[in-house]
């Protein structure tokens, strides 16, 4: 096979935002992937390990947002004027 030397080499970043910009995806997640992530003496959440909450992220995988329903996630997302899919 010849190799085509006019395609272009996308990094990760280029192809997140290649023509979907404000395309952001909704996910469930365990409240034990917040709880890992929050600083060491932050304890002010009401939240069990195995509670599922509901992520916003962008296309390039960054977390905008976690709520505690899907309804409400996709409601955030079209309020800043995103355009939010599922991912099962």
């Amino acid at each position: 096979m010849t190799p085509t030397p006019n395609i272009p080499v996308f990094t990760a970043e280029a192809f997140a935002a290649l023509g979907a910009p404000d395309l952001v995806y909704v996910r469930a997640i365990t409240a034990a992937e917040i709880l890992a992530d929050v600083p060491t003496g932050v304890e002010d959440f009401d939240l069990t390990p195995d509670q599922t909450l509901y992520a916003v992220y962008r296309a390039d995988g960054a977390r905008l947002a976690v709520l505690t329903d899907r309804d409400s996630a996709v409601a955030a997302a079209l309020a800043h004027e995103l355009a939010p899919v599922s991912v099962h």
